[in-house]
């Protein structure tokens, strides 16, 4: 998407939050995108069967990330499965048993690199926020001793 179908697009959610007093809900931007002449109506899939399809593998997906595990080191439980950002880059994407993740150098450091990519991106949504600083700050140390492995 270009950047001025972007700004068409964040005009159009913009419009549709001020006119319902600052609250954009998802049923109002379909309605709203069902006309062919909004900015919106190209980002949704209006062919029922390949939406349905869709809809499916999203159902999927969350059932998969509904699992849990206990691991021996742990008594809290963790997801059972994760989705590594090289397994969602082949076709069709894919999820591994966590345990195996811990258990392979590699993809332990996959998941440690995306975790931070994650976290960053969490930094920088609420970095305004002053009473975080110390959150932040232990991730900075966690990133910077992941780097010191990497040299290593």
């Amino acid at each position: 998407m270009g950047k001025k179908e972007m700004l068409r697009v964040r005009e159009e959610l913009d419009w549709l939050a001020a006119r319902s007093g600052g609250l954009l809900r998802g049923e109002a931007v379909v309605a709203f995108a069902k006309n062919p002449k909004t900015a919106l109506h190209s980002r949704f899939e209006w062919d029922d069967a390949k939406a349905s399809h869709e809809y499916r593998l999203w159902q999927a997906r969350e059932l998969i990330q509904t699992y849990v595990t206990v691991m021996a080191s742990g008594s809290k439980p963790i997801r059972a499965f994760v989705s590594l950002r090289a397994d969602r880059k082949q076709a069709g994407g894919g999820y591994r048993g966590i345990v195996s993740v811990f258990n392979d150098r590699d993809l332990r450091e996959q998941l440690l690199a995306e975790a931070l990519d994650e976290v960053n991106h969490w930094r920088d949504k609420y970095r305004r926020l002053q009473e975080l600083a110390p959150i932040f700050a232990g991730i900075d140390k966690v990133a910077a001793r992941s780097r010191k492995k990497k040299i290593a």
